[in-house]
């Protein structure tokens, strides 16, 4: 599966899901600690360099930021297939030096997203593939499944790890969340391809593509 981006736009941002448009198309939700580089990795999917603020310092998403893409999905022998998807960037999550309340008001608004937007029809856990899974990533798969909120698991910044240890950190982590794990390289694009069968088959656009491993 080959997936060409022909448009990627942004829409809206909000502080409470029911700020946001009303779902016009299926959406998947990106989430993360805020030093994973979830930002990165969404301008890695679309093509685009700056679709998506990246910062030093980590935690600068604020609210629920809104994107609309364009999609050409193309598979062997086959039409391209024409379709939208919207991609939710939510807040980062344990970073300290924002300030208590500031943290405390960003938990009811990214449960209330992911409890409540009829829109949604994943959500992907970014883990920085050196780091594994944190209590903060665990808490939030766990509380995935308890409102049965498909999650796509990425392993991120495969490209400072040797080549030799990419697969097997990658292993490991999929052994210690008993769960899929795609790995990706925001820098060189590795696993892009993969990613995107998965996330086109969550929002029910496409079955995945099982000739792409996982």
């Amino acid at each position: 599966m080959q997936v060409d981006i022909r448009d990627a736009r942004f829409v809206a941002s909000a502080m409470r899901q029911d700020q946001l448009p009303p779902p016009a198309f299926a959406e998947i939700a990106f989430a993360g600690r805020s030093n994973v580089g979830k930002s990165s990795l969404i301008n890695r999917l679309v093509v685009r360099r700056k679709l998506v603020r990246t910062s030093s310092t980590p935690g600068a998403t604020r609210g629920l930021l809104l994107f609309r893409t364009a999609l050409a999905i193309q598979r062997a022998g086959k039409e391209p297939q024409l379709a939208t998807l919207d991609l939710v960037d939510l807040p980062g999550y344990g970073f300290a030096k924002r300030s208590k309340v500031e943290r405390r008001s960003w938990g009811p608004m990214i449960e209330g997203y992911l409890e409540n937007r009829v829109g949604l029809r994943a959500v992907v856990v970014i883990v920085d593939v050196r780091r594994g899974l944190e209590d903060d990533d665990r808490q939030l798969l766990e509380f995935l499944d308890h409102i049965r909120r498909p999650a796509v698991l990425v392993a991120t910044k495969l490209d400072k790890l040797p080549a030799s240890q990419r697969l097997l950190e990658v292993a490991k982590l999929k052994s210690s969340a008993g769960r899929p794990v795609v790995g990706v390289s925001s820098e060189t694009g590795d696993g892009r391809d993969r990613l995107w069968s998965r996330l086109i088959a969550a929002a029910g656009i496409a079955p995945a593509d099982l000739t792409t491993p996982s």
